[in-house]
């Protein structure tokens, strides 16, 4: 399998919104003018790069990264990632893999001096991030706001 990994395009939102089905199945569906209104906010964000791992000509995989401008570090920005997801029937095929280099390239050729993400609890996730070159070097906090 030919894994292609490059920005998303509009055209990819059915297969993003799938994909991000597979990571939180209890979501309930957005509206399409809902869809629409968020893809126009990030795709007209500047430093944002949703990327998709493209297996010709499906998508089977993305990660949504956010360079952060710094003024530590010599002014070096942060790649933040978020929501990355692989298609179930395309784990475990180099997908995530191929994802993970695309994502540290990106922050490289943005100047940043890290990249930072959140995982799972689960330890086979952990596992695949060290594999690829990340170390848990800090404990994570979250505070989920109530709607």
């Amino acid at each position: 399998m030919k894994i292609i990994v490059r920005s998303a395009l509009r055209t990819d939102l059915s297969s993003l919104l799938a994909l991000y089905g597979e990571l939180n199945p209890d979501d309930a569906p957005l509206s399409q003018e809902k869809v629409d209104a968020i893809w126009a906010t990030i795709s007209s964000q500047q430093g944002r790069t949703v990327l998709v791992a493209d297996a010709e000509g499906v998508v089977v995989g993305t990660a949504d990264c956010l360079v952060m401008p710094n003024f530590t570090r010599g002014g070096r920005a942060i790649l933040f990632v978020e929501n990355v997801v692989v298609a179930e029937a395309s784990q475990r095929r180099g997908v995530g893999r191929e994802l993970m280099k695309a994502v540290v390239q990106l922050g490289a050729s943005a100047g940043c001096y890290k990249v930072q993400l959140l995982a799972a609890d689960d330890e086979y996730v952990h596992t695949f991030y060290e594999s690829c070159g990340f170390q848990a070097r800090a404990e994570g906090f979250r505070c989920y706001i109530k709607r």
